[in-house]
């Protein structure tokens, strides 16, 4: 990902978007996991707790959340707040299922694509579990290369 972030996102030629897709039947505490990171990002650190939980994974629970929030340096009681309040639930739930019908089965996924006239994007590629960075270049620039239609 650093690669990708590096050579793509931060250069502005990629654009990249994430979804949530927590799976509660691999991990208990998933899914306000995946609401908490939300609930970072009202703090103004959605990506430092993105990183922070996926390098934490077996330390999830409710009890151990704001912990990980004190450590991104954000507000804990207005991020408790925000947890306690469901905030971000209907928005998890909506990406779940909107994942599942498109065919989301395992974490990491990356739909890749390019831009569809109604600002939407239409998927070229969907990638599935972690892939090394060639995979993902190849892809990319074959998109990124190619001639408009």
């Amino acid at each position: 990902m650093p690669q990708i972030e590096q050579a793509y996102i931060k250069t502005g030629r990629v654009r990249y978007v994430v979804r949530d897709f927590p799976l509660e039947s691999i991990h208990a505490d998933a899914f306000k996991a995946a609401e908490a990171a939300h609930c970072a990002g009202d703090g103004g650190a959605f990506w430092p707790m993105h990183h922070r939980l996926f390098a934490h994974q077996t330390e999830l629970t409710r009890e151990e959340l704001p912990g990980h929030a004190q450590a991104v340096g954000i507000d804990v009681a207005a991020f408790r707040q925000c947890l306690e309040s469901g905030k971000y639930t209907v928005r998890v739930h909506r990406d779940l299922a909107d994942g599942i019908r498109a065919s989301v089965n395992s974490t990491p996924s990356f739909f890749i694509g390019v831009p569809a006239p109604d600002q939407r994007m239409r998927v070229v590629r969907l990638v599935r579990g972690a892939q090394p960075f060639t995979a993902f270049k190849e892809i990319i620039d074959g998109l990124l290369n190619r001639s408009p239609s």
